[in-house]
């Protein structure tokens, strides 16, 4: 992940933060892996609009789920993964995992662990979508 994409998600996650504390908005982050290759755009035709996404690279995208608790951030989860697997007409390799919002964890640990959590939830077929709680879990 090059410096601009770094500084470009530090950005969209403060402003995230900012949102929440002005207006008391809610957000979740999520780490999306597809083993296809996918363009931001093409991606973008699966998401809601008022959704952002940014590439890391040929197969992850960090998005954030604006105005979306983490529950709902879920569910909207596994609806990309339906269209996903629609639009490519199989069972597709795509992974996602869910961060909540917590105005104390800085950019760079958002990502460090939904890193962690796509890791678990590729190593466990049976889910598709992973929440942070699966790291409460590891720590128990």
């Amino acid at each position: 992940m090059n410096a601009n994409t770094i500084s470009k998600i530090d950005t969209l996650v403060k402003k995230v933060y900012y949102t929440h504390e002005r207006f008391n908005v809610e957000a979740a982050f999520a780490l999306l892996y597809h083993k296809e290759p996918l363009s931001v755009g093409e991606l973008s035709k699966f998401i809601r609009i008022s959704d952002e996404v940014i590439a890391l690279d040929e197969t992850c995208y960090f998005i954030v789920f604006q105005f979306t608790s983490e529950e709902k951030a879920y569910k909207a989860s596994q609806n990309i993964i339906h269209k996903l697997d629609q639009y490519y007409n199989a069972h597709s390799e795509c992974f996602i995992a869910v961060d909540s919002l917590n105005i104390n964890k800085s950019p760079q640990n958002i990502l460090c662990r939904l890193k962690q959590i796509i890791t678990l939830a590729r190593q466990n077929s049976s889910t598709r979508v992973e929440t942070e709680d699966v790291l409460d879990k590891l720590q128990c």
